[in-house]
């Protein structure tokens, strides 16, 4: 499975931008996708995810309310609309599918079996 992450850009705060990932190969209906960003000089954060449904979602509390995940499984993809971006919302995001697909709260990242390159989000205060 390939997965390619795109979307990301520079923004102002209280901006928004949709992120993008295009899954290649493998059984996509059936894969948890999550979402996770790295600042530098700090540890992979969980951001969200996403059952292989869509009918369950959980997210990091610090982005409740502004983020949103969602799928598309006709297209074999998974987006995450960021609203009301602030300067601490600034990483490289990263999508990754887990093959088991069934979501009780946040996956953390070792669960995932496939990662996407990461694109980078910068927000400007």
């Amino acid at each position: 499975v390939q997965l390619q992450a795109s979307g990301g850009g520079l923004v102002q705060a209280g901006g928004s931008l949709r992120l993008s990932c295009a899954a290649c190969g493998g059984t996509f209906s059936s894969y948890a996708l999550g979402w996770f960003r790295q600042a530098p000089g700090k540890e992979r954060e969980f951001v969200a995810v996403i059952n292989w449904s869509g009918g369950r979602t959980y997210y990091l509390d610090s982005v409740k309310g502004r983020f949103t995940v969602s799928r598309d499984n006709a297209k074999n993809t998974v987006y995450l609309q960021m609203n009301s971006l602030k300067p601490e919302d600034t990483a490289v995001y990263y999508c990754a599918a887990d093959t088991y697909g069934v979501v009780d709260g946040p996956i953390g990242p070792d669960e995932y079996d496939y990662w996407g390159q990461g694109t980078q989000v910068t927000v400007s205060s």
